[in-house]
């Protein structure tokens, strides 16, 4: 990550923190600003490997027990690591065929018709909104033995329906297999990728659902009742049509940068960037264990309901749900993004003196 653009969220941050607009609401939905005695969640392991400096994907791997996969953010080679409980390293992955211009999400799946686990990558960070024209996703078969190699990858390559976008987040459909990209943006979206994925051609992402402000990651249930959206202050729980269940209160880290879930579906684990960055598991509110039990049907998929042409239409448009759907944006949200933009301004113009 640049200089710059560690600036502007370190300024995005502070603002919001010290203005006292970033707390999250509460699992009851009480709204009580978090403070530093608050006990959220349980810290498993930190990263014991000095090459993981900014571990910005997270994900459980789909046949290798108590295994737990990371890649770097920006400005890191196409490679990931498999990392143990106890933080340490069983083996590090090069993925070939791969470009790592801004890796900011993965995503482990398991593949019906083999048994085997699939990992995804996702080269989709553009912090300037634009200066790529299209993203890429890479698809990576899980290696069965855990000693470093080097893996082949399936490059698809995206592009969103309405313009180049910054994104840290991606799931996939463990039912349907389809995926997911969710932008990182001051009014987020969810955007879905075709049902069939093709290699000779780019694929078109269509926006299916609003997503909170700056997400940072993104992650589908096991079973695929439900999906988490994160962002730096707090994580948001959605039906698959796209309705809130609850926001969840998060762990404070440095830089919160991934999300996933646990394999049984009752907790997500969190991680951080930074070097020794922690791992910590979070138990689901009792509202989301109620919505993913109540919504456990793939057929309510965005996934299952849209295919080819129909995706548009068919799928989850959450400004036409019910009262329990997130409209995107907030009072507090635009408060958040007010004073990050006034603090972020002075950080930049003090670095711009710096430079000169």
């Amino acid at each position: 990550m640049g200089d710059l653009r560690r600036a502007v969220m370190t300024a995005a941050v502070t603002c919001a923190v010290l203005g006292g607009l970033a707390a999250p609401a509460a699992a009851g939905g009480t709204g009580r600003p978090r403070s530093a005695a608050d006990d959220v969640g349980e810290r498993l392991f930190r990263f014991k490997d000095k090459r993981i400096t900014e571990s910005s994907g997270l994900a459980l791997s789909p046949t290798h027990d108590g295994v737990y996969y990371t890649h770097n953010d920006s400005s890191a080679a196409p490679i990931f690591y498999a990392v143990d409980g106890d933080g340490r390293t069983r083996a590090t992955f090069h993925v070939s065929g791969a470009q790592a211009r801004d890796w900011e999400a993965m995503a482990a799946t398991k593949d019906p018709a083999t048994g085997r686990g699939v990992l995804w990558f996702a080269d989709i960070g553009d912090n300037l909104d634009g200066a790529w024209p299209d993203v890429s996703v890479y698809k990576v078969t899980e290696p069965e033995t855990l000693r470093d190699a080097t893996l082949p990858a399936v490059r698809y390559r995206f592009r969103y329906e309405d313009g180049a976008r910054n994104a840290e987040g991606l799931m996939v459909h463990p039912v349907t297999g389809r995926l997911y990209v969710v932008s990182k943006e001051f009014a987020g979206s969810v955007y879905a990728a075709p049902a069939k994925l093709r290699t000779g051609r780019v694929n078109v992402l269509r926006k299916v659902a609003a997503a909170p402000l700056m997400a940072t990651d993104a992650a589908y249930a096991p079973d695929g009742s439900s999906y988490v959206i994160r962002t730096y202050f707090s994580a948001t729980v959605y039906r698959p049509a796209g309705d809130m269940i609850t926001r969840m209160s998060m762990p404070e880290l440095d830089q919160a940068e991934s999300i996933t879930y646990t394999a049984d579906g009752r907790a997500v684990l969190v991680g951080s960037e930074g070097v020794s960055s922690p791992v910590y598991r979070v138990p689901l509110p009792a509202e989301a264990l109620r919505g993913v039990k109540a919504s456990a049907r793939p057929s309510a998929t965005p996934s299952a309901r849209a295919s080819g042409r129909a995706a548009r239409t068919a799928s989850p448009r959450p400004e036409a749900s019910g009262g329990g759907a997130e409209r995107g944006l907030t009072v507090r949200d635009v408060l958040i993004w007010l004073a990050a933009a006034a603090g972020a301004t002075g950080v930049i113009a003090y670095i711009a003196r710096r430079t000169r």
